[in-house]
């Protein structure tokens, strides 16, 4: 079970990482590529991206020890589910462009994946996930 868990969370880290990373440096070729008008300020991009690494970061140590780090699971859940609700939000009755959906759809599955890992570690005595 710790495996799982651990990989869902680590394989979070690297998505909401390098995603971070790359709005962080490269929004302008990631907007232009997709021909979505940008922000008219940079930074708009870029503190959604410094929070994606600090999430990152915190995905990381929930990988590395998820019973002691389960008390974070929530919060990743919640980043996950503001992303996808606001973006199914705008998909569903207005219109949004199709650079933010595959995101959305993303972090929608992560958000399951991590509720299944709050529940399935708290289910689980810490002699069978350590």
């Amino acid at each position: 079970m710790k495996r799982i868990v651990s990989s869902i969370f680590l394989l979070s880290a690297l998505y909401d990482g390098l995603l971070g990373l790359a709005f962080m440096f490269f929004a302008p070729s990631l907007f232009q590529a997709y021909g979505v008008t940008p922000p008219n300020h940079w930074g708009y991009v870029q503190f959604p991206a410094a929070i994606l690494i600090i999430f990152a970061v915190m995905f990381t140590a929930i990988a590395m020890d998820p019973i002691k780090n389960r008390n974070l699971m929530p919060y990743g859940a919640m980043l996950k589910l503001s992303y996808s609700g606001v973006v199914f939000y705008y998909w569903f009755t207005t219109n949004i462009p199709d650079m933010w959906k595959p995101f959305a759809v993303a972090d929608f599955v992560f958000m399951i994946l991590f509720i299944w890992a709050w529940f399935a570690v708290a289910k689980t005595g810490n002699s069978e996930i350590k």
